[in-house]
Parts: structure tokens; C-alpha cells; sequence
């Protein structure tokens, strides 16, 4: 099948085309996922990892709206996090607060704000775990891309680069401000709620769905409250200056052309690249398009976050 790629002034040059998940000579050994607690303002997160017996680059993933890191990144034989770690990147993915094993906070609310400054001590928590590195990459999918848009407006000393996988927000569109209740919901997830990211038949087996909703019930069976979702109006490209790597599945409803576009088109570095994948959508990093965007993110991450 031929592949759909959309890349602009390319800055790390060409990339293996042998199949993502296949065993790579030499490649690391990598251990299960070890878990670790960073403070922020005196709350526990909890921090996913695969740590290579050698590191080359570092990166931290940053999860969507509705399911914590180890069923979005770390799915048994569809693991992201694990695909990387064999390429010899040291992958970290954090729990936000509410997800997976990070509990809520006092207020039992979640807000862009206050995420990106938890990001913003994670990655201080990462660069002193490998001081000899670059600073680390990252990669927020879905919601977690504009997380990590606003990390690294607001920090961009902390990353050496950012990928922005099923961005969602159109720049210069501003989110009204919502009547957020007092109390929150607390509302169940649901199993239709954790198919409905794959939406174009053909491009996962339904084994493979099966799997990722049983693990995302699992790790998440209450739906986190985000309140404030308009402090997201502050996002700007023109003040993301750190290379950045825009990844969009073909068919992603959720990321349409017409917000990749406008946000290649503003970043403000010319470091930048926009790869689309064919025939995948909102999950495309666990779709039939796995392969390509393991190449394609390792590739980049290596490139901007490789070495010291």
C-alpha cells in the first residue's frame, strides 16, 4: 500500500523503511514498565517507563482526553512505548492527574494550566534521571498534544522538540468559556466510548480493539472532570519554537487538514515537519499505520533529542 506523506523542510534526514515492528539488529534490551512517583506542588504522579540498556534519546508521551498511558502506549503487542525502547530512546509516558495511577487532586478537577506545569516537572524530573542527554522530546496525542504545545510555549528550554499527533485545536479559533459545575461528574467510561477512536474499518483487528478496551476500562473506569478548557486559547504556533513533528492520520476526524495546515503554516521555527499517514485515523499509532509512525517519531526524536 502506498503511504501518504506530507513532509516540509525535513531536518533528520531519511529513515528506514523496513517494517516498524519488525526485531532490529542490535536493538536494545528492554525491561517491563517501571513505574516511578514525581512531586508536583506536592501531588503524586505516576510516571510509566522503558528505560534501553543503552539510551541514545529521551522522550516523555503525554495521553488523550479519556485514557491514562498504558493501554494508549504501552498495549501488549501494539506498545508504542516498547517499539521505541528497542530503537535504544528511553520512553517515559505520564498518568495526568485523575488517570491511571495518578489520583485526582483536592479539587477533583483537571485544567490545562495545571497540566502543562505538571509536564513542565516531569521533564525537569527526566532530564535530571539523564544528565549526559539533550533534553527530552515529547509527544502528546489528541488532547495531548495541546498539552504539550502549551508545555513548551510556556518552557521550551525543558524539551528539545515536540510532536503533535491528532491535534486538535484550530489555531486562532478561541474555546468559549464554559459554566463548569461545582461538583464533578465523576461519570463512568464506557466500552463504546473506548471503540470510538477506531473508525475506519480494516486498519486494526478487532482483537486488537477488544484488547485496547478491555485494558483502557481497566485502567481507567471513571472519566476524569477537565474544567477551563479555554486556557488553551493561549496556544499560539508563532510562539512554539522548538522543531516541531505534526502526525495526522488520513482519516482522523478529530485532526482535520485544515487544522494541520494552519498550524504548520504559523509555527514559529522552521524546523518542521508534517507526515500524514494513509488510511488510519485517530489512533493511527496502533493501526495498520504503526509501523510508519514508529519510523517516522523514532527518527525525530533521535534527531532532536539524541545525545548531549
Amino acid at each position: 500500500m502506498k503511504e501518504l506523506v506530507r513532509v516540509v523542510a525535513v531536518g533528520w534526514g531519511a529513515l528506514s523503511l523496513s517494517a516498524g515492528g519488525a526485531a532490529l539488529a542490535g536493538q536494545a534490551s528492554v525491561p517491563t514498565p517501571q513505574r516511578f512517583t514525581v512531586e508536583a506542588d506536592g501531588h503524586p504522579l505516576t510516571v510509566w517507563s522503558r528505560v534501553p540498556d543503552r539510551t541514545e534519546a529521551v522522550v516523555l508521551f503525554l495521553h488523550g482526553r479519556t485514557w491514562s498511558s498504558l493501554p494508549d502506549f504501552d498495549l501488549e503487542g501494539l506498545s508504542l512505548m516498547r517499539a521505541l525502547a528497542d530503537r535504544r530512546i528511553a520512553v517515559y509516558a505520564l498518568d495526568a492527574r485523575g488517570y491511571g495511577a495518578t489520583p485526582r487532586d483536592e479539587t477533583g478537577w483537571l485544567n490545562p494550566a495545571r497540566m502543562a506545569e505538571d509536564v513542565a516537572q516531569v521533564l525537569r524530573w527526566i532530564g535530571a534521571r539523564h544528565p549526559e542527554m539533550a533534553p527530552p522530546a515529547i509527544m502528546g496525542w489528541s488532547f495531548g498534544s495541546t498539552t504539550a504545545h502549551l508545555t513548551a510555549q510556556r518552557h521550551p528550554e525543558l524539551t528539545s522538540g515536540v510532536a503533535l499527533y491528532g491535534y486538535w485545536k484550530m489555531p486562532g479559533a478561541d474555546l468559549p468559556v464554559a459554566d463548569d459545575p461545582e461538583v464533578p461528574p465523576r461519570e463512568p467510561t464506557t466500552e463504546a466510548g473506548a471503540r470510538s477512536d477506531f473508525i475506519t474499518e480494516g486498519s486494526i483487528s478487532e482483537a486488537s480493539i477488544q484488547a485496547f478496551v478491555e485494558a483502557a476500562l481497566l485502567a481507567d473506569p471513571v472519566r476524569v472532570d477537565i474544567r477551563r478548557v479555554h486556557e488553551f486559547n493561549a496556544l499560539s504556533p508563532d510562539s512554539l519554537i522548538v522543531p516541531t513533528l505534526i502526525l495526522q492520520g488520513e482519516l482522523d476526524p478529530i485532526a482535520p487538514t485544515a487544522v494541520q495546515s494552519a498550524l504548520f503554516e504559523g509555527l514559529g521555527t522552521a524546523y518542521k515537519s508534517w507526515v500524514v499517514l494513509e488510511g488510519c485515523d485517530h489512533a493511527a499509532h496502533i493501526e495498520r499505520c504503526m509501523p510508519r509512525f514508529v519510523r517516522t517519531l523514532a527518527g525525530f526524536v533521535r534527531e532532536v533529542a539524541g545525545g548531549g
